[in-house]
């Protein structure tokens, strides 16, 4: 079962490293294949208005009492999680910077030509489709293992400490962020609970299918 995945799966075209400034055309390419899906379905949640991530509603309930931007505050946390892979001896790559910027762009792309459906029952399939899509693109650019960003680093180092499932350890995680969000006065949507309990699944399910489907 996908829902038991511990680790990250090695396939051919995997990064021997996560350090690693020269990778094969075939890893940078997963890599950037599976960061625009990422960008996408987060981009995708935005444009649902079923609700943000729960890392959105962590910066919007840290904004809301302090005099930044949700923006700033977002940059402002990626850091602070960064300094929290020192501890689980994580390492950066060149992945790691591409996640932002990739992210970044894509989410920009959906706001500004992805139509938000006036039904909200197709705003709540438009959230669904989006966690999804956040689970398969985590599970292929993870799988190229050329650095993760500063939460997926986290989620990783995490599991290697607990040895728990990925997915609970992401659950946990992102439940945890929508909590103190929430209570900090982040707003939270259905699209809120739907990527908090179900990313930690999408992303195992994104890693067992990678696995089976492009190893070769």
């Amino acid at each position: 079962m996908f829902l038991s995945i511990k680790n990250i799966p090695k396939l051919s075209w995997s990064s021997e490293r996560s350090i690693n400034l020269k990778p094969k055309f075939s890893t940078f390419f997963f890599l950037l294949f599976g960061l625009t899906l990422f960008g996408l379905g987060e981009g995708l949640l935005i444009v649902s208005f079923a609700g943000a991530s729960p890392w959105s509603v962590l910066a919007q309930g840290i904004a809301s009492k302090v005099d930044f931007s949700t923006g700033i505050i977002t940059i402002f946390i990626s850091m602070v999680v960064l300094l929290l892979w020192l501890p689980l001896k994580q390492k950066p790559g060149i992945g790691t910077i591409l996640n932002a910027i990739i992210i970044g762009l894509m989410i920009d792309v959906c706001i500004k030509f992805a139509p938000t459906p006036e039904n909200y029952i197709f705003q709540i399939l438009l959230a669904i489709i989006a966690v999804l899509t956040v689970g398969l693109g985590g599970g292929i650019y993870l799988v190229a293992n050329l650095g993760s960003g500063p939460r997926d680093g986290l989620m990783v180092g995490l599991q290697k400490k607990t040895n728990l499932p990925i997915a609970v350890v992401r659950a946990f995680i992102e439940i945890t962020v929508m909590s103190i969000g929430w209570y900090l006065g982040g707003i939270v949507g259905i699209g809120t609970l739907l990527f908090a309990f179900g990313i930690g699944p999408s992303v195992a399910l994104g890693l067992y299918l990678v696995e089976k489907t492009f190893n070769y």
